[in-house]
């Protein structure tokens, strides 16, 4: 577990300008490792949970939220150092226009801490439900589930083969005795006139599930890559880790501007600083509709990716 640090100095002048009380060196930090050491026994009780290919992607969170939450703090120390209290400035001549905007700061330092909070939620759901193609390991469970997916096809077909050979599964080297007993009782509740261990149609559908993995795989193996470029007012991004095409600008763009960002389906995310949407085509095609972040190269955004570029250096068939 890695700990960022926490600026104290920073923490100190934040509690002059809002307390009569002095501050208690090191507090800032203390509470910011409690915090983090908190997370961690939440990531070792998850661990406990899950197999053993979703740690690394558990410590990735951890690690996240850790660094996530000293910049937070931090922006914190420094958003309540920047005006002090009217109790500890006085009210003659208080900066009540600059008190709007620390608290305006406020306000959005903690949505991104909310949001920050969140990241615990990610660390709780870890390997309990499906794959994401987030995970930078989804190949590789998806591969795990195929191969589990086979042999449990292996093992319906073996089962049904010996019974149709000895017309009992008495005996039966592919199952333990207690799943001989459940399977004679839902053959004994069957309604069809010759049951076997395993109908035809789990062997069907558990086959278009394995169809369903294999396209799966191939998919993700296959994903194009992409590249981000320079805008006037700011660049765009290809976050490959968090599988995001994140927009950040210089300055806060225009209503305008945010309506059309939030039409094209990005929205905005205090955690990262920019504007988001999950990185595919169709995220690349839908900022090719968005004049205010128009490539400076005068391209469109898919004309500059590479899968766009190496499809347009293969030779084509003749016709």
């Amino acid at each position: 577990m890695k700990y960022y640090p926490i600026d104290e100095e920073a923490a100190r002048r934040a509690k002059q300008a809002n307390s009569f009380y002095d501050y208690t060196p090191g507090s800032a930090t203390a509470e910011y490792r409690a915090m983090v050491e908190e997370a961690a026994t939440l990531a070792e009780r998850q661990k406990q949970r899950v197999d053993l290919m979703h740690h690394e992607k558990i410590d990735r969170l951890l690690d996240r939220y850790a660094r996530k939450l000293a910049e937070n703090f931090n922006e914190r120390s420094a958003i309540d150092a920047r005006v002090p209290s009217i109790l500890i400035a006085g009210g003659s001549n208080f900066p009540v226009r600059q008190r709007e905007k620390q608290n305006m700061a406020r306000d959005r330092n903690m949505g991104e801490y909310m949001e920050i909070q969140g990241i615990l939620e990610k660390i709780r759901s870890t390997g309990m439900g499906g794959i994401s193609a987030d995970d930078r390991q989804a190949v590789e469970k998806l591969k795990k589930k195929l191969d589990d997916m086979q042999q449990t096809q292996l093992l319906m077909k073996s089962v049904n083969a010996y019974y149709r050979k000895h017309k009992t599964l008495d005996g039966c080297p592919h199952l333990e005795a207690e799943q001989i007993g459940n399977l004679k009782t839902s053959m004994a509740n069957d309604w069809r006139k010759e049951p076997v261990p395993y109908p035809a149609y789990l062997l069907s559908n558990n086959n278009q599930n394995m169809r369903r993995v294999r396209q799966r795989i191939e998919e993700l193996q296959n994903r194009p890559d992409f590249t981000g470029w320079a805008f006037a007012g700011g660049r765009a991004e290809a976050n490959i880790e968090e599988n995001r095409l994140q927009l950040f600008f210089d300055e806060k763009p225009t209503d305008d501007q945010r309506k059309e960002l939030k039409q094209n389906g990005f929205k905005w995310a205090p955690s990262q600083g920019a504007w988001q949407r999950q990185l595919t085509r169709n995220a690349i095609y839908a900022a090719g509709r968005i004049e205010c972040i128009r490539p400076e190269s005068g391209h469109k955004p898919y004309e500059l990716q590479p899968y766009v570029q190496k499809a347009a250096k293969e030779p084509q068939p003749e016709r």
